[in-house]
C-alpha cells in the first residue's frame, strides 16, 4: 500500500509518500501565512491551507490511500451551501478570548473539567467558535439562515475535499465541547459557549474513511500530535512521546479508561473503527519552535547548526536562565498572562550562551509535564521524541539529564506522517530502526530545577505584554 500522509500543521503543510515497510519520500511542503491583526491574535486563510493541501497531494502522484493530520484546536465558520469560509482560521496559540473564559468563575470551570477534561482556556476550539459567532457577522447571519458549519479544520478539510462534515474523536477532545464519557457532543458545553450544537461535525472513529478525493480514499483523519503519538508505536499505559513542533506536546498512553484528574489534560488519543477509545493525557508547552524562531528573529542565531556544539558548565548552572512564554505558560499554569524572560545576564553573556539558555528552558518546562505525567500513569523510563529541535543533540542530552530518562530520537522523523501511515495499515516496523538514544547523566541538579522554578514564578509574576528581560 502507498499512502499519501498529509501533515497539516501550524505553518506549513507536508505531504509524505509512505509505502509498505519500505519507501518514505517527500512529496511536497508548503508553508502559508500567519497573520497577527491585534496582540494575542493568530490568524490563518482557510482557503490558503486547503489550497496547499490539493496541491502538496498533486505532487504525491499515485496512490492507494490519503490520510490528514490537522492542527488540533485551530477552527473556523463556513458557509454549508457554497463552502466559501465566514471567518479566518483562528489557530490554536490564538488568546483573544482569555478575558473572557476568566470571567466565567470557578464553578463553570469545574463542570467543562468535569465533563470533557479541559479548563478554560482560549488555546481550545469552544470559546473560539463562540466568539465568531458573536463577533462576524457573516457568521451570525449564516447561523440566522441555517447555513452555517462551526468546526476544526479538519472537518472544514473534508468538506471541501470529500464533501463529508465529520471530524474524529481525538480531534474533537480537543474542542472543550466533547462529552468524554459518552464521547458525543456535550449539549450542557455548547450551552456554556454559546456554540450551536448542530452546526457541529459527526464525530467518527480515525479510520472510519471519510470519502474520496479524486477516486482515493480519505481512510484516516486525526490530529497531528496524536497522530505522531502512534507514530512511535506507544500503545501501552505509561508510554510518552513529546513532539518539538511550534509548540512542544507531551502525550502519554493510560489505556482504555479515562485518566483521574492531575494537572494535565485528559484527552482522546484515538479510536478506531469498531473498537474502544484509547485515552491519553496531554501537556503543552506554548512556545517551543516558536520560541526559537523569535530567538533567531533577533539575531541571536542564524542557523540550526548554531543549535549543537557548546561545551563547558550547562547555562542554567551559570545562573542563566530563559523561560519561553511568548504565548503564557500552558499546563499545569495556565497562565496567558505570563511573561518570556531572560534572567541571570551579565557583561559576558554572548549570543551562543543565550541560545543555549532557550534551548535549556524549553526542555526544563516539559520535564515539569514528564513528572505531571507520571505522577499518573506511573513510571515513565523511556521518552520517544520528534520535531526540529530533537534534531540537536544537546537539545537531546540535556533533555535526558534534566528529566533523568532515557531519551529516544527517531531515525526517521515524520513521525506523524508515519502515524498516518500506519493507521492506514501500512507497515512502518521497519522505518522505525535506528533510533538514536540519550542516557540520562544526572548533570543537571536539584538546585538548576530551584532556578528554574524560581525563573517561572517570576515570569507569571511580570505580567508583560511581550518579550522582557530581568
Amino acid at each position: 500500500m502507498r499512502v499519501a500522509a498529509v501533515d497539516q500543521g501550524t505553518t506549513s503543510t507536508r505531504c509524505l509518500v509512505v509505502e509498505d515497510g519500505r519507501e518514505v519520500r517527500v512529496a511536497a511542503a508548503l508553508r502559508h501565512a500567519q497573520s497577527h491583526p491585534r496582540p494575542g491574535w493568530v490568524e490563518q486563510d482557510g482557503e490558503e491551507l486547503l489550497a496547499n493541501i490539493r496541491a502538496v497531494l498533486d505532487a504525491a502522484g499515485r496512490v492507494d490511500a490519503i490520510a490528514i493530520a490537522n492542527q488540533g484546536e485551530s477552527c473556523l465558520a463556513w458557509d454549508a451551501r457554497s463552502g466559501r469560509p465566514l471567518s479566518p482560521v483562528v489557530v490554536w496559540q490564538d488568546a483573544r478570548t482569555a478575558d473572557a473564559l476568566a470571567a466565567r468563575g470557578a464553578e463553570a470551570e469545574a463542570r467543562s473539567k468535569a465533563i470533557c477534561g479541559l479548563p478554560l482556556d482560549p488555546y481550545f476550539s469552544a470559546s473560539k467558535l463562540a466568539w465568531l459567532l458573536a463577533h462576524v457577522p457573516a457568521v451570525s447571519a449564516a447561523h440566522d439562515a441555517g447555513r452555517l458549519r462551526l468546526g476544526t479544520t479538519d472537518a472544514f478539510f473534508l468538506d471541501r475535499l470529500c464533501g463529508a462534515f465529520v471530524t474524529d474523536s481525538a480531534t474533537a477532545s480537543r474542542t472543550g465541547l466533547l462529552d468524554l464519557a459518552t464521547g458525543t457532543w456535550s449539549a450542557e458545553l455548547c450551552a456554556l459557549h454559546g456554540v450551536p450544537m448542530e452546526c457541529l461535525p459527526r464525530i467518527a472513529a480515525v479510520d472510519a474513511g471519510f470519502g474520496t478525493l479524486a477516486g482515493v480514499p480519505v481512510k484516516v483523519s486525526i490530529v497531528d500530535q496524536q497522530a505522531a503519538l502512534y507514530g512511535h508505536g506507544c500503545r501501552q499505559p505509561g508510554d510518552a512521546k513529546i513532539t518539538f513542533g511550534t509548540g512542544a506536546f507531551l502525550l502519554a498512553v493510560t489505556g482504555s479508561e479515562r485518566p483521574a484528574a492531575s494537572d494535565l489534560l485528559p484527552t482522546v488519543a484515538w479510536r478506531r473503527a469498531g473498537e474502544g477509545a484509547v485515552f491519553a493525557l496531554e501537556g503543552g508547552v506554548y512556545d517551543a519552535g516558536a520560541a526559537l524562531d523569535w530567538v533567531r528573529r533577533i539575531g541571536l542565531y542564524a542557523g540550526p547548526e548554531e543549535l549543537d556544539g557548546f561545551t563547558g558548565p550547562s547555562a542554567l548552572s551559570r545562573g542563566l536562565v530563559f523561560v519561553p512564554a511568548l504565548s503564557g505558560l500552558a499546563a499545569p499554569y495556565w497562565d496567558r498572562r505570563a511573561a518570556p524572560l531572560f534572567i541571570g545576564m551579565d557583561a559576558a553573556t554572548g549570543r551562543a550562551d543565550m541560545v543555549r539558555a532557550a534551548l535549556e528552558g524549553i526542555a526544563m518546562l516539559t520535564v515539569g509535564l514528564i513528572e505531571a505525567a507520571a505522577a499518573t500513569v506511573g513510571p515513565i523510563t523511556t521518552l520517544s521524541i520528534d520535531g526540529g529541535l530533537s534534531q540537536s543533540a544537546y537539545f537531546g542530552r540535556f533533555l535526558a539529564a534534566a528529566s533523568g530518562r532515557a531519551v529516544r530520537v527517531p531515525a526517521m522523523h515524520e513521525i506523524t506522517s508515519l502515524g498516518l501511515a500506519e493507521l492506514c495499515g501500512v507497515d512502518v516496523e521497519p522505518l522505525r530502526a535506528n533510533s538514536r538514544h540519550y542516557d540520562p547523566d544526572g548533570s543537571v541538579s536539584a538546585g538548576d530545577h530551584r532556578r528554574f522554578a524560581a525563573a517561572v514564578g517570576k515570569s507569571r509574576d511580570w505580567r508583560g505584554d511581550g518579550p522582557a528581560s530581568a
